[in-house]
């Protein structure tokens, strides 16, 4: 009986920015095939945000073709896909900088991105907590809004079947109630 050993898969390095899609930032081919509009188009950020991330350094300085025109490589397409996950958990754009200064700093910065990672990871566990606190109040008030939508609809049709049209009839004056 032979066997075929499974498939060996390695875990992608979450450490480094470019990770998100299993490969190294400092390996990833660094020509610049895509332009900025094809970025906008498959990263959902702007232009400006774009040109923002570079000028403020959350992208390093973009190619340009001979008429100026920005150039992102497969890298940077990484980087705003892992940068794109940490801004949708809430990580600060100053807490992003900083993530990305140290990986620019090399290999010695493990464990202070490891460290920054697992502050961040605990904030998005505390904000996931009120997530679903926020969402059984909202279960629960769903839930009374149907049983009492179906209370008034049952109650409307029985007034109908009886031939009763409560949209016609006004409301005792509270003096009447208060004499009976």
């Amino acid at each position: 009986m032979t066997t075929t050993a499974a498939p060996q898969t390695t875990a992608p390095n979450l450490l480094n920015c470019g990770a998100y899609s299993g490969v190294a930032v400092e390996t990833a081919d660094r020509t610049g095939r895509h332009s900025i509009s094809e970025m906008v188009a498959s990263t959902g950020l702007s232009a400006h945000t774009l040109r923002w991330y570079e000028r403020i350094g959350l992208l390093d300085p973009v190619d340009r073709t001979h008429s100026g025109q920005r150039r992102y490589c497969d890298a940077d397409v990484r980087r705003l896909e892992f940068l794109g996950r940490l801004r949708l958990t809430g990580m600060s754009v100053a807490d992003m900088l900083r993530y990305v200064e140290l990986v620019r700093e090399g290999e010695h910065t493990l464990a202070d991105r490891r460290d920054l990672l697992v502050v961040h990871r605990e904030e998005v566990r505390l904000k996931l907590a009120d997530l679903h606190a926020t969402l059984a109040v909202l279960d629960y008030k769903i839930d009374l809004y149907g049983d009492t939508l179906e209370s008034l609809e049952s109650l409307e049709s029985s007034e109908a079947l009886e031939g009763r049209n409560t949209e016609c009839v006004s409301p005792p004056s509270p003096s009447a109630a208060a004499a009976s």
